[in-house]
């Protein structure tokens, strides 16, 4: 097990399992978010990095999967040879790992997103995990207000059972966490040529598929549902086509940088005005907010980015030899 510092938490990369995930603190939302219907209307030209604090909001994520099966061009996780679905006992693993290697007793809010590799509407243990195990397990290591886990899903093309993996995900969201959990599509453009660009080519839904599954999504009970959006000042995003496929009442939109990883640096994707330079959000954000969306603008540090944190890193594809060509049990 390697465990490597960053400036915002801990990455954990086991080579035995073929398992990384981390632990990070935040900087607090009126540092790093823009969101005017929560009240933050501060545009972020750059993020201060600054001291953070677990006992306010402790970051918990996970791996789904030893490796990726998609193909999406920014993200560092296919390049980990895919060793398939990790168990319910690998997640609670990941978890208990976490919590034993701080010494922090109690949160606000404890955040565990299953995000770090894999996609993980593939994996059913996640859906288990989340509503039999995730309560109970972070209760015995710490006392805490708000357990919040969050599905990130690239809605994957030829996935049969997605429809009612989500529907079920919707149900743990609305019953079992009380509306304490999110669920996240990565939607990334209104395109679908730049978006089979994106994500690798057969690997997502077209977004006319996406929009007809979010269709039937019940009605959230507290937080909506998230349409992720991660860009750059070539992401094709249509505010008005985006309110003819989905549905305001349910879902917010949420934009963010393409991270600093290997393989968007090696694919050419346009990350130079990321961190101090809001135009290029700007630009996405006021048509969405002409049309009645309601918006969240994430940015992160470059100390953030700089360590590796971020969505589509995965350190383990810089040990490929143990990571992928060794066998596993």
């Amino acid at each position: 097990m390697k465990i490597i510092p960053t400036r915002t938490g801990k990455i954990y990369v086991d080579t035995d399992r073929t398992l990384e995930f981390l632990t990070v603190g935040d900087y607090g939302k009126e540092n790093n978010i823009k969101a005017s219907f929560l009240g933050l209307h501060k545009e972020i030209h750059g993020v201060t990095h600054k001291e953070i604090d677990l006992s306010e909001k402790w970051v918990a994520t996970i791996s789904s999967q030893r490796g990726c099966p998609m193909k999406c061009s920014f993200c560092d996780a296919p390049k980990v040879k895919f060793r398939g679905n990790v168990s319910r006992a690998d997640l609670a693993y990941q978890i208990r790992t976490i919590l034993e290697n701080e010494t922090v007793t109690d949160t606000k809010r404890f955040n565990v997103h299953f995000a770090r590799m894999g996609e993980p509407t593939f994996n059913d243990e996640v859906l288990d995990f989340a509503a039999f195990d995730l309560k109970w397990l972070v209760r015995r290591y710490i006392a805490v207000s708000v357990i919040h886990p969050v599905l990130s899903t690239m809605l994957p093309y030829g996935n049969n059972r997605l429809d009612a993996y989500l529907q079920n995900w919707c149900v743990i969201k609305n019953t079992i966490y009380d509306g304490e959990a999110g669920l996240q599509l990565s939607i990334n453009s209104t395109d679908d040529e730049q978006r089979e660009y994106q994500f690798g080519f057969n690997s997502s839904l077209p977004l006319r598929t996406c929009s007809e599954l979010a269709a039937k999504f019940p009605k959230p009970l507290g937080r909506k549902y998230t349409l992720n959006f991660a860009v750059t000042k070539d992401t094709i995003l249509d505010a008005k086509k985006l309110s003819q496929l989905f549905d305001k009442e349910k879902f917010i939109v949420k934009i963010t940088p393409i991270h600093k990883t290997q393989a968007a640096i090696g694919n050419l994707y346009d990350i130079t005005t990321s961190y101090d330079n809001y135009d290029v959000y700007r630009q996405f954000e006021e048509p969405l907010l002409e049309e009645g969306w309601d918006v969240i603008v994430f940015v992160p540090s470059k100390e953030e980015d700089d360590d590796r944190i971020t969505c589509g890193n995965a350190l383990l594809s810089s040990f490929n030899k143990l990571a992928g060509d060794t066998e596993h049990d």
